[in-house]
């Protein structure tokens, strides 16, 4: 294993690729989480349902991201790392620009407005995450990849409690929006100055190899369980953040809290999943090991969430310590998107990186549909623990069974 001195593991962690991806990641996420933030000013002030609208909107950013994952992942493979980060920046960007102007828009029926502007929006947001990890994770070296995508995913992270502090300073969820916006098309300019993966240009021009074949990841049985095993592994986190965290109103009855912020909530969370994301990667550089460090922050997730539901919190900010209990425990997200990029060869890793993360986002409208219905008859407590179960047996089986890539050399193909 090669060896760095102290220079030049800086050299290498801050560098320009993890520098831009850090930054594109971190407007990402603001834009990302920032529906989830203002669902509930924001759907008062046009005059929509609260929680009927707010799953309904939810569940269609959440479907953008779910088709935006495969549509940019293959273009990355096809085109280029670089591509996908000059081009889902500019959707998203756009989309939340619009989203500020909604109370001025007069025309058709609000709600359905409201779903569309975030369907494009979660199509441009899904592409960011995939190509940043992919470009920094083939840029860097074996020995210090765990620690860049981490730095990456923890910097980026922040994003949403930049988002949610935004909100409270503003004053008017619509600026909120419009800075989201305004501070992805400054982004732009800045991914102008990043060069293209070494490793992907490598193979750009051989057409005697195929790249960007979404379906290949189907048509072979050890190709699909491992992708499948990938996204498993993601699926506690978007549980945490998607149901106890953006639902947080819906828990205060039952935990006798007169009042709970979403926003807050997921603010609390993702002060909890950044400082995760830091220790994930130098976690795993300590332990030799992705699949070790992933599954003990599950495990102390899961000790978070017995408390939770047990009910614990009997305070509206004890609810908040308890999300970022659990924002901390499944701060392994960058790790786990690392762990997707070293599985698959070079000519299928952006396809690969970029929809397995979108994959789980857009398996959130699966989760909530399984809340809703079990909350029915048996109170949301009792709900969320049937999902969460699910949802975590799945993740630590797919944990526990994957290959482990430590190390991993990442300059291959696949047939």
């Amino acid at each position: 294993m090669q060896r760095f001195s102290t220079s030049e593991k800086i050299k290498h962690l801050l560098g320009f690729p993890v520098i831009v991806a850090a930054l594109g990641y971190f407007v990402d996420i603001y834009d990302l989480l920032l529906f989830g933030i203002v669902r509930v000013p924001s759907l008062k002030s046009l005059g929509v349902d609260v929680d009927v609208a707010g799953t309904h909107i939810m569940n269609y950013q959440m479907t953008g991201l779910l088709l935006g994952g495969i549509l940019w992942g293959i273009l990355g493979d096809k085109k280029g790392r670089l591509s996908v980060l000059f081009g889902s920046i500019l959707v998203y960007s756009l989309a939340n620009i619009a989203c500020g102007f909604l109370p001025q828009m007069r025309f058709g029926d609000i709600e359905t407005t409201y779903c569309a502007l975030r369907f494009i929006a979660g199509l441009g947001l899904a592409g960011e995450l995939g190509a940043g990890i992919t470009l920094v994770s083939e840029s860097l070296p074996k020995e210090l990849r765990a620690i860049g995508t981490s730095l990456v995913a923890g910097f980026g992270l922040l994003g949403a409690v930049v988002a949610q502090l935004t909100v409270e300073l503003a004053g008017d969820w619509t600026y909120a929006y419009f800075i989201g916006g305004g501070l992805g098309l400054l982004l732009l300019f800045l991914r102008v100055g990043v060069y293209e993966s070494g490793m992907y240009k490598n193979l750009a021009h051989d057409n005697n190899i195929s790249k960007g074949n979404f379906f290949s990841l189907f048509t072979s049985s050890t190709q699909l369980i491992k992708y499948l095993k990938c996204i498993a592994i993601g699926l506690p986190t978007w549980f945490c953040i998607g149901i106890l965290a953006v639902m947080a109103n819906q828990f205060a009855p039952a935990f006798g809290i007169s009042d709970l912020n979403p926003g807050k909530a997921i603010m609390w969370a993702y002060v909890g999943i950044s400082a995760g994301d830091f220790a994930s990667g130098f976690i795993s550089h300590w332990l030799h090991s992705r699949k070790k460090a992933i599954f003990y922050m599950m495990l102390f997730t899961i000790i978070g969430i017995v408390l939770l539901l047990s009910g614990a919190a009997k305070t509206e900010n004890q609810y908040y310590f308890y999300c970022a209990w659990l924002g901390l425990g499944t701060g392994y997200w960058a790790m786990f998107v690392t762990v997707a990029a070293e599985q698959f060869g070079t000519n299928i890793r952006s396809t690969a990186t970029t929809t397995v993360p979108n994959m789980v986002r857009g398996l959130l409208p699966v989760m909530l549909l399984g809340f809703d219905y079990f909350k029915v008859d048996s109170g949301v407590i009792v709900s969320a623990a049937i999902v969460g179960i699910i949802v975590f047996f799945l993740g630590i089986y797919s944990t526990l069974t994957i290959a482990e890539t430590h190390g991993r050399d990442l300059d291959f193909v696949e047939d």
